[in-house]
């Protein structure tokens, strides 16, 4: 994901509404996933629950040309990191876009990411993305300017954040093909309490979940959280050690 050797995307006024040369003619409707998956069982059904769910393995890699067509006229939105497959020099990406004014989807991209990018496009990451208006699987994935960069490290949230109490409201699946062999990713929405902000608020955030913590995704159970301000859940990030010695 060299983006010096491709110019920047174009600020939000260059957005498209129809075809764009170099892209798909044909107009489609994103695919719609439910947003909750009743959690009856659910270490006994991880492997149904991941399925792919009708997401179909992309073709090859677009190449340069069609690349930065999709760069400069595609629609502009974001992109949650839902898993990856970590194919070299090409992973492939399983994400839930967002695109203005349309409802988000789930999709899959494949394309070339170097390994500095990379450790900003993990699970629960989120990035810019460029979405062909007339088929909404083509999709080119890329890292903010670093002035622009909002991302912040679950990491970082855990060492240095305040700290809330919080109610699990729903817990969804996100990852495709899940397998077992990795954490799962889910989509929590939460309700959270601290002590030093005058009322409840909700989140949503998208966080892999160790699969010793899957009983804690109960509806009700109360989990550990660290955040750093009041927001939809970027800044949030769920401290499973803590929730597992309450």
């Amino acid at each position: 994901m060299d983006m010096a050797a491709d110019k920047r995307p174009s600020t939000a006024s260059d957005r498209q509404t129809g075809s764009v040369p170099g892209l798909h003619p044909d107009s489609a409707r994103p695919r719609t996933r439910p947003d909750e998956v009743p959690r009856v069982g659910l270490l006994a059904r991880l492997s149904s629950q991941f399925g792919s769910r009708g997401l179909t393995r992309r073709g090859p890699v677009l190449d340069d040309a069609a690349r930065r067509a999709l760069l400069l006229h595609g629609l502009e939105g974001t992109a949650t990191i839902l898993g990856v497959h970590a194919d070299e020099p090409a992973p492939e990406f399983w994400v839930r876009v967002q695109v203005e004014d349309r409802h988000g989807y789930e999709t899959r991209v494949r394309q070339r990411a170097g390994a500095a990018d990379r450790e900003w496009m993990q699970p629960g990451d989120v990035v810019c993305c460029r979405v062909d208006p007339g088929d909404p699987d083509r999709v080119v994935l890329y890292l903010p300017a670093p002035e622009e960069t909002s991302r912040t490290n679950i990491t970082k949230i855990l060492s240095d954040g305040r700290r809330a109490r919080a109610t699990v409201l729903a817990a969804a699946p996100v990852a495709a093909d899940y397998t077992g062999r990795d954490d799962p990713v889910l989509r929590l929405d939460l309700e959270l309490r601290a002590w030093d902000e005058p009322g409840p608020w909700r989140v949503r955030v998208v966080q892999p979940v160790p699969l010793s913590a899957l009983e804690l995704v109960d509806l009700g159970r109360r989990l550990d959280v660290a955040f750093f301000t009041v927001d939809r859940g970027e800044s949030v990030a769920v401290d499973w050690a803590a929730s597992r010695r309450d």
